[in-house]
């Protein structure tokens, strides 16, 4: 989680400064990245100790520890998803091929594992390393990084089957996490899509339903934030 948060924020460097050592030290986590999750059918490896020897069992004796939890976080591989394509695009013509498969594969191992996966509309917060659902709760998050993973590599690709999980997602987001009668989205469910609060009480978190509404309007490069920037500073035509 710190290394994808570190890569989104030396991409939003790059834009800012274009000083290249931002996106080349943002292309060379994202190898290690997915060079250990390919090893592990695209299950994204959350813990290593100082040597960058993966921890498997961290937390196996509280599986559900609400911020670092064992096993993988479906979540992560669709924001991992989606910065592959951010920093393919922010590469241009040059960017290594890896990006682009590491991102489809990550995507497609999302929806295989984490969609719906035990009979009820969701996605699964966690897997073991075989794959089964470890924690079922239904983060909003989740959705909406999904929701940005497909924007995002339809943008790239054209592939209709990104738009039709990004339809499918909202609708998800519209009947079970928007709130409207008070507003903002519900941040967790049970897996039968009540609201639950085990990890956070009311809604203390905006930024990832803000973005989810987002990603679809912006191209895959620069990134989100001077995408937005430089259209809030386009000339309005007058009436």
């Amino acid at each position: 989680n710190s290394n994808m948060h570190v890569v989104e924020a030396f991409l939003a460097a790059f834009d800012a400064t274009g000083a290249e050592k931002w996106r080349e030290r943002a292309l060379q986590i994202s190898q290690h990245m997915v060079e250990q999750a390919r090893t592990n059918n695209w299950r994204i490896i959350e813990h290593f100790d100082a040597h960058w020897q993966p921890l498997l069992e961290y937390n196996a004796e509280d599986k559900t520890d609400p911020f670092r939890p064992y096993g993988s976080t479906i979540g992560h591989w669709f924001e991992w998803a989606r910065l592959l394509e951010n920093l393919a695009g922010a590469i241009g013509a040059a960017a290594p091929a890896w990006l682009h498969e590491a991102a489809v594969g990550l995507f497609a191992a999302g929806v295989e594992q984490g969609w719906s996966v035990d009979g009820s509309p969701g996605f699964v917060y966690t897997v073991d390393w075989d794959g089964n659902p470890v924690v079922d709760l239904r983060m909003h998050w989740v959705v909406a990084e999904a929701i940005g993973a497909a924007a995002t590599l339809f943008h790239v690709t054209g592939d209709e089957q990104y738009a039709d999980w990004h339809r499918t997602w909202w609708h998800y987001a519209q009947c079970h996490l928007i709130d409207p009668v008070g507003g903002s989205w519900w941040h967790e469910l049970t897996p039968e899509n009540e609201v639950s609060t085990t990890v956070w009480p009311g809604k203390p978190d905006i930024y990832h339903a803000l973005q989810a509404t987002q990603f679809a309007q912006v191209p895959v490069a620069p990134g989100l934030a001077k995408s937005l920037i430089s259209r809030r500073q386009m000339p309005r035509n007058r009436q």
